[in-house]
């Protein structure tokens, strides 16, 4: 058996201004964000490197990200100040952070080819960046709080792709939301005829209960919006503008998808779900933003206020995209991967699928390298040498 190449990882650390006028994150002074990146490369050096951020995840440890150094890609892993915990994530501070790992790259590291690599939740973070870098439009958080992308002058990558990836948080959560809760105080208060995990709603489901289900789940999504909304003015009446309040969003895990393999199908597994059993998680504190506070939920939840939308994101970007759908992904059903790719709105845009792949490659060593051919001969044919 022929030796791995050698790869090298190198710990980064990267310094902002945040022009916040308070800190949702712990530690650190006012003003400032410090936050980590790997550095993951090859012996050999490269004009081009793939930048990739998560909004909360750490995408340096995922297998693939040593597939491509091994292959002579370099990858810049960058986290976000969220890593491990959005119970306070504002995506257009994502955003920021975003942004300061570009221009790392670009001016520290002195890669002249930046390319987003936008993974799973990134994906949606990718498009968002680079629409407000090519014509940035936001001058405040959707809570109403200053904060101008357009005076961080974040510097346009040379290209998007997208791997695994969902259209965005706040289309995703509502997906998962439990549509059977009547009571964000009581949780055990359910709709019987929309309790998926209850003792009346079976699969397979029909498309009349797939269309009530999806609309009481965008109804509580809103519901809980104007709760969110009413709170912030109440504190803002209150002469305490920049205070929060924390809450529990009951029931994250209750997509239809996960129980029936008919439901946006593909190669997955029927019962199951990215993070294990999805009736376990579903009431767990696993679940993906189950602690939130307001300014977060119209971030990262809402579906009338939340900005980082995947396709709304690419119809506007004008740099090439590539688009990779894994066949047996349990977290990104492929309706979204198409979602993205047809969002484009010009003609430099591909799209592939990996058949049995699944969301991570975990232990799939061999589907995780034909995504990494993939992506180097798409970057051959736009020029960008590695």
């Amino acid at each position: 058996m022929s030796a791995r190449p050698a790869v090298t990882r190198t710990p980064v650390t990267i310094v902002s201004r945040d022009p916040s006028a308070f800190k949702d994150t712990y530690g650190g002074a006012v003003g400032l964000v410090a936050t980590g990146a790997t550095l993951i490369r090859p012996e050999t050096p490269s004009d081009t490197v793939l930048v990739t951020m998560h909004p909360i995840g750490g995408t340096g440890g995922l297998p693939v990200m040593r597939l491509f150094a091994e292959a002579g890609v370099h990858v810049l892993a960058a986290d976000s100040r969220y890593r491990g915990v959005d119970n306070a994530l504002i995506m257009e501070k994502v955003t920021l952070d975003l942004g300061a790992a570009v221009r790392h790259a670009r001016e520290k590291l002195g890669y002249a080819n930046v390319i987003l690599l936008g993974w799973s939740g990134g994906g949606a973070l990718s498009a968002f960046y680079q629409a407000e870098a090519e014509q940035p439009s936001i001058t405040h958080t959707p809570a109403g709080d200053p904060l101008s992308l357009a005076e961080a002058r974040l510097i346009p990558a040379d290209g998007v792709i997208l791997m695994a990836a969902h259209v965005s948080r706040h289309a995703t959560l509502t997906e998962w939301l439990d549509a059977s809760i009547l009571d964000e105080q009581d949780p055990d208060r359910r709709d019987p005829a929309l309790d998926l995990y209850g003792e009346a709603v079976r699969p397979p489901y029909d498309a009349a209960f797939l269309d009530r289900y999806r609309a009481a789940q965008e109804a509580r999504n809103r519901r809980i919006t104007a709760w969110v909304k009413d709170r912030l003015e109440t504190l803002r009446r209150r002469g305490r503008p920049n205070d929060e309040f924390g809450f529990v969003v009951h029931g994250t895990m209750a997509d239809p998808r996960w129980l029936d393999p008919a439901v946006d199908p593909n190669d997955r597994a029927p019962g199951v779900c990215y993070l294990g059993d999805p009736q376990v998680v579903n009431m767990s504190p696993i679940g993906l933003a189950r602690f939130s506070t307001l300014r977060s939920w119209l971030s990262q939840w809402s579906l009338d206020d939340a900005r980082a939308d995947g396709p709304r994101c690419l119809s506007r970007v004008k740099a090439p995209v590539l688009v990779i759908n894994n066949s047996a992904d349990d977290a990104c059903t492929p309706s979204h991967a198409r979602r993205l790719y047809e969002a484009v709105a010009h003609g430099d845009r591909r799209f592939h699928e990996i058949a049995g792949a699944t969301h991570y490659y975990q232990d799939q060593p061999e589907l995780g390298a034909q995504a990494v051919g993939l992506v180097k001969t798409w970057l051959e044919d736009h020029g960008f040498r590695i």
